[in-house]
């Protein structure tokens, strides 16, 4: 923790001031130039002593003979030297820890490795100073113990699929224990959650089995509604013949479009669709066509 470099300054004006009289008076008797010096020395100890600066986010604990006399901060204030001592420096933002749980058995008995971090500020800062000796070690060995107690009251899927409740547990957990000391408790995130890798390939492969397990369900439910829509079509051309014939006509047609496709049509179809004599006149026409002789073409005059 940084503190203000003011009372050495202090100290070396004096000093300097000391030297200077103590050369002034220096063809006077010669104890006027020593003790010109230890007073200089003297005055400048005693000011560097009593002088103290606090930053914006410090606070000083003042002891006077023992006993809790103020707290000061920020700014300038003044001690009175050797009565007066300050044995600590709070410092009041925000700070951060970050604390972990390795191999912790979960309720359904599963290890794991948890890392967090907890966001937490002194409020009182009298209270952190002198009711337990190292805050900090203790809110961050408080936090680990709260960390291992909440992994094995919580199932591994619940600890996966719900950070922020565990991270609002933690916190209220935390701060129960913290609050006696003068800290408030902000916020616990949770990092990472590490299980072992046997564990994490079972995972895997038992997501993987449930996506298909999905897929082949939603097939399944399309092949159904297909059916359905094909019963529905059905009753639909049993009761209007024509519009089954149309439809048979453009899937025909359908097949029929590109020169290269051959089309096998079941002779109930073309019974069904009456057919059977438009072909046969089609063919009829076709082989007329075919038996007509030819003009017989003209010689080639050389």
């Amino acid at each position: 923790m940084q503190r203000s470099r003011f009372p050495t300054l202090l100290f070396f004006l004096i000093m300097i001031a000391g030297v200077l009289v103590a050369a002034a008076v220096y063809e006077r008797p010669p104890y006027a130039t020593a003790l010109a010096l230890v007073l200089s020395v003297v005055i400048a100890s005693l000011v560097a002593a009593a002088v103290r600066v606090a930053q914006p986010w410090d606070r000083a604990i003042v002891l006077r003979l023992g006993k809790f006399r103020a707290l000061r901060g920020p700014g300038l204030f003044f001690l009175i030297p050797i009565v007066d001592t300050i044995p600590y420096w709070v410092d009041i933002r925000v700070i951060t820890s970050s604390f972990k749980a390795e191999k912790t058995l979960t309720k359904d008995t599963v290890p794991v490795d948890v890392d967090a971090v907890l966001f937490w500020k002194v409020i009182d800062p009298q209270a952190a100073a002198l009711a337990v000796a190292d805050y900090t070690d203790a809110i961050r060995w408080a936090a680990q113990t709260a960390l291992r107690d909440v992994i094995g009251k919580t199932l591994l899927a619940d600890m996966l699929e719900g950070r922020e409740k565990i991270s609002f547990e933690l916190q209220r957990i935390i701060h129960g224990r913290t609050a006696p000391w003068g800290v408030d408790v902000i916020s616990v995130e949770l990092r990472d959650v590490l299980i072992p890798p046997g564990l994490q390939d079972a995972m895997s492969m038992q997501a993987q089995a449930e996506r298909e397990r999905q897929a082949r369900v939603i097939l399944g439910d399309s092949e159904r509604q297909i059916a359905d829509k094909f019963a529905e079509a059905a009753k639909s051309y049993e009761r209007d013949p024509t519009a089954l014939h149309l439809r048979a006509m453009n899937m025909l047609y359908e097949g029929l479009k590109d020169n290269a496709t051959i089309v096998l049509v079941p002779s109930t179809a073309l019974e069904s669709m009456q057919l059977g004599g438009l072909l046969g006149i089609t063919a009829a026409a076709s082989a007329n066509s075919n038996s007509q002789p030819r003009a017989p073409t003209p010689p080639t005059q050389h």
